[in-house]
């Protein structure tokens, strides 16, 4: 059976800012009727699971103004340098946000974080063979930055705050969960960086 093709008739922009923009879309449903979508179009972005030489991941907690609150996450953020590659970009988030340099990456994970309204994706890379930043290249945290709380946690126990509802971030949750699989998996299901993306 071959899946309808929902058809984009009009689009509307609602909103403009420096990180998404909002649309209104008129589409086709499958019973023929037309339905309006609000759609949020943002700058994707990337998330490091940096496992140590123990087993233990590096997690940050940042303040989220939209949730009003502190949150357990891995570093990351967006690909907002222009022609800034994922590997490069996930590599400079890892410095800035947790003061680690990676030997090894391994690509982890792709995920839509909330495609019932917005397009944007993550790509989660494993980052092993660290080693810290020097005191006098450390990048100068701003704004929300400033006050990252950074901890070294075993990769079992991660997985356990997810299910305990510590650890809420879906970035978070998703990358864990895939590092805790491949490690099962002796890694043998860890894809190469450059991997090309299927949406």
């Amino acid at each position: 059976m071959t899946a309808f093709q929902h058809e984009t008739r009009s689009r509307t922009q609602k909103y403009a800012g420096p990180v998404f923009t909002v649309f209104t879309d008129e589409i086709t449903m499958s019973d023929g009727s037309m339905a309006h979508r609000d759609v949020v179009e943002n700058k994707n972005a990337v998330g490091v699971v940096a496992l140590d030489e123990v087993g233990r991941v590096a997690l940050i907690k940042q303040y989220r103004h939209p949730v009003g609150k502190t949150l357990w996450e891995l570093p990351a953020g967006l690909l907002d340098v222009a022609g800034e590659e994922p590997l490069t970009a996930a590599s400079r988030e890892l410095g800035e946000e947790a003061d680690l340099i990676a030997a090894r990456f391994d690509l982890l994970v792709d995920l839509h974080t909330s495609p019932g309204f917005s397009a944007e994706t993550i790509r989660i890379f494993l980052a092993r063979d660290l080693s810290a930043v020097p005191e006098e290249s450390r990048h100068s945290r701003q704004e929300e930055e400033a006050d990252i709380e950074l901890a070294w946690v075993e990769l079992d126990e991660a997985v356990a705050m997810i299910l305990r509802g510590d650890i809420t971030n879906a970035a978070a949750v998703g990358g864990l969960l895939a590092a805790a699989r491949a490690r099962e998996d002796g890694w043998a299901t860890l894809r190469p960086t450059n991997t090309p993306t299927l949406y």
